[in-house]
């Protein structure tokens, strides 16, 4: 005869809890200092570009100088986007049993909140964070930022009128018999250190893109060639960074590249569907110290959040190191039984030296 529920002994082991950790391998790639972090509705920033001049000779001593002209620079400006989000608590589900607990043990109304909302700010700093990895994947495969409501309307577009030369399609497709990526990767190389000035050393390989690439016969060739030892691949057993994996380093040309790949995702607003934040058929190609900049505005308030509220609210999440800035806020219902909690920042990524990076498209247009 089975046993029937009153008549099992069980033993509660501790809840777990599977937390989707950001993932930050594009945007840390940006710096915050603490300039960054403002309180104005705009960021403006000054930008005087040098070229590669050569000091022409004269006739004579007697000649005089040869003189240049003053130094120009262009100012810009772009104002933030907004996001702030939010969740409540109501006393009544506090009642309910919460993950991990005794069910034979009467609640503690403000344990329970104070630990929901807690969760609650994790969940809310976690979508926000992702929202500024999304903003630096679409900097650096476009440079253009298009942002969307919940509802799937594109409510802000940014375009940092990036040349067009480096988002190039590759001459043919990688993967196909014609295909020829080490030349592709060359072209965007020289595109950037014509306009850049500067030489590219860092490959970020979407998935397909790598794997089309570590099966081109051409680098293949490159990679056996041990008299010259001109690259060489190796897999390593840890992730590198924050979502990202270093493979080794290649020669290119002129140009050597540590080659990554990246497979970060995120649940996209509009269709509710998992999509990776690099495409996995575009190659990212930049100078490693190429400057880019993460600026946080703040979220303005008129007072200060109500004293009973103080121990459910953390405090300010800045983070120069982590290239985060999100003020928190937290208020309750009239009448006591709802506690809303907020979580709000208006990041922009910036590519302040847009010449020093491009995207390469692998899949040739039709």
């Amino acid at each position: 005869m089975p046993l029937t529920s009153n008549q099992v002994t069980q033993r509660m082991i501790a809840a777990y809890f599977q937390d989707a950790t950001p993932q930050m391998f594009l945007s840390g790639m940006f710096q915050t200092p603490p300039a960054n972090l403002h309180s104005s509705e705009e960021v403006s920033i000054d930008i005087e570009r040098s070229e590669e001049e050569v000091s022409p000779v004269i006739s004579d001593l007697s000649a005089g100088h040869n003189y240049t002209a003053a130094d120009t620079y262009v100012n810009k400006a772009f104002k933030p986007p907004i996001h702030k989000d939010a969740g409540v608590l109501n006393a009544f589900d506090l009642i309910t049993r919460q993950p991990g607990q005794d069910p034979f043990q009467d609640p503690d109304f403000q344990a329970n909140a104070m630990e929901r909302a807690f969760r609650k700010f994790r969940k809310l700093e976690y979508r926000i964070r992702r929202a500024i990895e999304l903003q630096a994947s679409q900097v650096l495969q476009t440079g253009v930022i298009e942002l969307f409501d919940n509802d799937g309307n594109k409510v802000y577009t940014l375009d940092y009128q990036a040349r067009s030369d480096h988002f190039p399609t590759a001459a043919e497709a990688w993967g196909t018999a014609d295909a020829d990526s080490l030349s592709d990767l060359k072209s965007l190389g020289s595109t950037i250190r014509t306009n850049g000035l500067a030489k590219p050393d860092m490959a970020i390989m979407g998935i397909d893109a790598f794997d089309a690439f570590i099966q081109e016969q051409k680098v293949r060739d490159l990679l056996d060639n041990r008299r010259i030892d001109l690259g060489a691949f190796q897999r390593m057993e840890e992730m590198v960074g924050e979502g990202g994996e270093f493979r080794g380093s290649v020669d290119v040309g002129n140009y050597q590249m540590a080659v990554w790949t990246y497979d970060g995702r995120y649940k996209d607003p509009e269709t509710g569907d998992s999509k990776r934040y690099l495409d996995p058929a575009k190659v990212i190609v930049r100078d490693s110290g190429g400057r880019l900049d993460a600026t946080f505005g703040a979220i303005p308030r008129i007072v200060q959040p109500d004293q009973r509220v103080m121990p459910f609210l953390p405090g300010r999440l800045a983070s120069p190191e982590l290239g985060m800035d999100i003020h928190t806020n937290a208020w309750v219902s009239p009448d006591g039984e709802n506690l809303h909690v907020a979580a709000g920042s208006r990041p922009l990524m910036i590519p302040t030296a847009i010449d020093r990076f491009g995207c390469l498209d692998t899949q040739a247009s039709s």
